[in-house]
């Protein structure tokens, strides 16, 4: 049998690696983005907003990398780690 606690663990270890994942796709397609020469807060900004992935190129998969997270969850790590409460 499950406790309360355990599943509590388990939901606050998926969290935490849904969240590194989250962070890490982000910076590699940062990188990506300034390899090719784009302003990479400009073209994520305009991917958030519309959700059209055209703002992200398609180099080194980039673009397949940022659509695996949901935009609500970007904007809710951008604005954690913007208000510090990591």
């Amino acid at each position: 049998m499950i406790s309360d606690k355990t599943m509590n663990y388990n939901t606050e270890m998926e969290k935490e690696e849904k969240e590194k994942n989250t962070k890490q796709i982000i910076k590699e397609v940062y990188t990506i983005l300034i390899e090719n020469g784009y302003n990479p807060v400009n073209q994520l900004v305009g991917y958030i907003l519309s959700g059209d992935p055209i703002y992200i190129t398609s180099h080194k998969d980039a673009r397949s990398l940022i659509t695996k997270i949901e935009r609500d969850e970007l904007l809710e790590q951008m604005i954690k780690k913007y208000l510090e409460l990591d």
